[in-house]
């Protein structure tokens, strides 16, 4: 954008109606929300303003795990069927109202109802990994959900933020008629004014029931320190980067082309916080060449990580040859170990494997939202170094998709979107190539263990499951993952208290404006 656009368009956002509060604190955010309605008509911006409104019974902490929000406790039976949710006493809905089981009951039954249209409702009715088969409430303060078999996701599928954290609403949201109002929820903020295309305005909840405690994720001490939050719409990057160097922003994501310059500003404090997003190189091991195991391994030892994920994230990267990022509390000494770079016994391997310099097509797009071009370009280099007949072949996103979908490739330099239990993530890439094609790892004793792990609730356990999935996954080497994504966020130094973190979403409680 040329300076006289850019110029033309901080105009225009500081044109905008100001609210009246002083209080306030005004985070940049790309597009516009879908809806108000939790886990409906929803994206990860729609997400990430709704989260502060609306609640559920559990929700992610900091590292991925997931413990109690309007739950005070939640207790699982022996037989891992049963779950009991002891509610905390005292809270309230934005309309004054106490929060009871009946609330749940009648929030729970209307995701469950298709006419609600709830995006996760597979997910419970026996077309996911469980079904829930009751959901009752004892009494005013306790329920109860009991589902068809053991699992290891419930909680974890409860408290997903694409689920709209399963939220507990009052029935104030929707309309005699069922159809949806604006969400009366439990948290810190509650909704003001949205103006569609410009702006959403969330005002502080005076009588919010924090739980004790710092910030955790999304679980935790959820204290609004500022009267009003303001989710100011700029879609044009430039354009959010003169809003927050003039002050008309206070904080922002920061794409990495805008790091350097945001460094150099004395009045701009830069943060960045891993993510479980997932960069990495797929190999196809149905490819003729590809299928002897010895040349995925020569693959592997011919890369030098480090170096790759240094250029590619401009120093702010982590090497991870594990799917567990390591931002999870199930990233421990196993998931650190990975093959060291060995470009002498990439080539044994090579020979050993009659490799006689077979062309290898590795499939990269340029979109500038992830590496996958750069990344391609560094590793094609390293890998022709130890004899490898690399070659790249740039597509469009939505033709590589299609080409992943259908397995329909040799190498690909992929990413794969967040999961925060490293289940999911090894569920990405785990799974029979003859029935879903899209799949990486293809391997019986690594879906047994996938097995095992979605079922076992005890943390050591699972520990020792992922610790013995990690080594099996580098060992028959269906994919080289490199690091995970790098939230990086700016923010002014007027504020205090915002922080990036794994879920990769501005939390604005915990945040105030300094005097």
């Amino acid at each position: 954008m040329t300076r006289p656009i850019a110029a033309a368009a901080l105009a225009a956002v500081l044109a905008l109606p100001m609210a009246a509060a002083a209080d306030m604190i005004t985070v940049a955010t790309n597009a516009d929300i879908r809806s108000t309605n939790p886990g409906v008509n929803r994206d990860d911006n729609t997400d990430a303003v709704i989260l502060h409104i609306v609640e559920g019974l559990v929700a992610y902490r900091e590292d991925g795990t997931v413990g109690p929000l309007l739950a005070e406790r939640v207790e699982m039976s022996a037989d891992g069927r049963t779950y009991t949710f002891a509610l905390r006493r005292g809270v309230r809905f934005h309309n004054g109202a106490l929060m009871t089981s009946a609330d749940v009951l009648w929030s729970w039954n209307r995701l469950m109802d298709a006419k609600t249209d709830w995006r996760c409702r597979n997910e419970f009715d026996g077309r996911g990994l469980f079904k829930v088969e009751a959901v009752e409430a004892p009494d005013a303060t306790t329920v109860t959900m009991r589902i068809d078999r053991p699992s290891a996701l419930f909680l974890a599928t409860l408290a997903r933020t694409d689920c709209g954290m399963t939220a507990v609403i009052h029935k104030d949201s929707v309309n005699a008629d069922g159809s949806w109002k604006a969400p009366v929820g439990t948290g810190p903020f509650k909704l003001g004014d949205w103006r569609r295309g410009q702006q959403v305005i969330l005002e502080k909840f005076a009588d919010y029931a924090t739980l004790p405690g710092p910030r955790d994720g999304y679980a935790g001490g959820k204290r609004p320190l500022v009267d009003q939050v303001k989710f100011l719409v700029i879609p044009d990057p430039s354009t959010v980067k003169a809003a927050l160097l003039s002050g008309a922003v206070d904080a922002s994501d920061v794409p990495d082309a805008d790091l350097e310059e945001m460094k150099a500003n004395p009045a701009i404090v830069l943060k960045s916080a891993p993510t479980p997003v997932m960069h990495g190189l797929l190999i196809q091991t149905q490819d003729p060449v590809l299928a002897d195991v010895r040349v995925r391994q020569a693959i592997s030892a011919a890369l030098d990580t480090a170096e790759i994920v240094a250029a590619v994230s401009n120093g702010l990267g982590k090497p991870n040859a594990s799917i567990v990022s390591t931002a999870s509390a199930y990233y421990g000494a196993v998931q650190r170990e990975s093959v060291p770079h060995d470009p002498a016994r990439a080539k044994k391997l090579l020979a050993e494997a009659g490799y006689r310099g077979q062309p290898i097509k590795l499939i990269a797009n340029k979109r500038p939202v992830v590496p996958s071009f750069s990344v391609a370009v560094i590793a094609q280099a390293m890998m022709q170094a130890v004899g490898l007949n690399v070659e790249i072949e740039v597509l469009e996103w939505a033709t590589q998709l299609d080409r992943y979908q259908k397995g329909s490739y040799q190498m690909m330099s992929f990413s794969y979107s967040a999961r925060f239990d490293p289940a999911l993530s090894y569920e990405q890439v785990s799974g029979p190539k003859d029935k879903q094609p899209r799949k990486v790892w293809d391997d019986a004793e690594g879906l047994r263990l996938l097995d095992e792990v979605m079922t076992v609730t005890d943390k050591p356990a699972r520990q020792a499951l992922f610790d013995r999935m990690h080594r099996r996954f580098i060992e028959t080497v269906p994919m080289l993952v490199l690091y995970n994504g790098v939230d990086s966020v700016a923010h002014s130094k007027r504020i205090e208290g915002y922080e990036p973190w794994l879920g990769a979403k501005p939390r604005l409680w915990g945040v105030k404006r300094l005097p």
